[in-house]
């Protein structure tokens, strides 16, 4: 009787709930991790591998053929403009010096000869004693050793020049390589590479840039420089393999024709003083872009976003505590964030945690969290997002 009376206890408060109506379970609330949108001043860092060259270089050659009999430098050396390097064998160009100028001697003789000559004859026509072709022929005699002159000149001037260039002379201040040939060596006029030289102060670094990258801050730098206008709201210094950073700043200078079809980039050429002869061509520096992004501006952590299509959106959690999916417009990264360009306001909390499947119009279990909890910072990154 006992157990009947358990049994039928059971089937009622199934039916009637012991008397009382059963109220309807209350919609499970998903849990969440949120925090505010960061609201502050920061710089964004854009790095780059870049590469010295120089300002200006140059294969030093012979003008003339010969072979290297002295050598006023040695590589590495510093030289100035118009100090001499080489000296090749000059005897074979005095000696045609010699005989241009004794051809132009006897040019001179014959000139003299062939003007006494007409001078006489034009007086023998007026009296008629010599036939006009005989005058037309001293003529003729005259123009030919008048020319005959000139080109001698032109001879002793070329010999000459021939007799300086033996004399190799450095064109610009800068820094020869250890390539310079050997005393003995014969040099063949516009071919054989006595030595390579290039300016040291100052010099170029290249590095190549995304089209966005260039777009928001190589062309605007360089479109103000040639406005002379203040520096832009950047800094550029280059970074060296010793991990030191180089006290002096750049500024872009150049930037190539096209983007690399390959690559989708273009190269960039900054120029940088360099007193001291520190930065040399061929090194590797890391080129840093550093540009203050503003006053009062809005970071969003990059692990709230999401992306759909062609748009970048995260969900917030609205007044009502539930989830609200809201379409942003980022620029750079900046270590763990995005910055903001559109679409959050400062009081948005954002969503960091809890985002598998999370859809707009949730009831939420909130947790707020910090920056420092998350591991998130602001640390300088390289990267850059593509604004599209």
């Amino acid at each position: 009787m006992k157990k009947f009376l358990i049994i039928m206890c059971a089937i009622a408060l199934l039916i009637t709930g012991c008397g009382q109506t059963q109220q309807a379970a209350a919609p499970q609330k998903i849990s969440v991790k949120a925090m505010k949108v960061l609201h502050q001043t920061i710089n964004v860092t854009h790095g780059f591998p870049g590469q010295v060259q120089g300002v200006d270089e140059v294969q030093i050659r012979s003008k003339v053929n010969g072979t290297v009999v002295e050598k006023y430098i040695k590589g590495g050396d510093r030289v100035q403009i118009g100090q001499a390097l080489f000296k090749i064998d000059s005897r074979p160009y005095e000696t045609a010096l010699l005989s241009a100028k004794a051809d132009l001697s006897k040019a001179q003789s014959n000139l003299r000869r062939a003007q006494d000559t007409f001078n006489r004859n034009e007086q023998l026509y007026q009296m008629q004693a010599i036939a006009e072709q005989t005058l037309v022929n001293s003529r003729e005699d005259l123009d030919g050793y008048i020319a005959a002159l000139d080109a001698a000149q032109v001879a002793i001037r070329k010999a000459q020049e021939n007799l300086d260039d033996t004399i190799v002379y450095a064109p610009m201040d800068g820094r020869v390589s250890l390539d310079d040939v050997a005393v003995g060596t014969y040099a063949m006029a516009g071919s054989t590479i006595l030595v390579t030289m290039g300016t040291i102060d100052p010099v170029y670094v290249q590095f190549s840039v995304s089209e966005t990258e260039y777009l928001n801050v190589i062309s605007k730098a360089m479109s103000e420089r040639e406005q002379n206008l203040p520096r832009p709201n950047f800094t550029m210094t280059i970074i060296l393999s010793n991990n030191e950073e180089y006290p002096f700043k750049g500024t872009p200078v150049e930037a190539d024709r096209a983007l690399s079809q390959n690559s989708g980039s273009i190269n960039v050429k900054a120029i940088f003083d360099n007193p001291q002869g520190i930065l040399l061509p061929g090194m590797f520096a890391h080129v840093k872009i550093v540009k203050e992004s503003g006053r009062n501006t809005l970071l969003v952590p990059q692990r709230a976003v999401q992306q759909l299509l062609d748009q970048s959106f995260v969900l917030i959690v609205d007044k009502d505590g539930k989830s609200l999916s809201k379409i942003v417009e980022l620029e750079e990264k900046v270590g763990s964030y995005y910055i903001v360009k559109s679409g959050l306001s400062v009081n948005d909390l954002v969503i960091v945690e809890g985002l598998t499947n999370l859809q707009s119009g949730k009831d939420l279990d909130v947790t707020i969290v910090t920056a420092d909890e998350m591991g998130f910072s602001t640390e300088d990154s390289t990267q850059i997002v593509n604004e599209t």
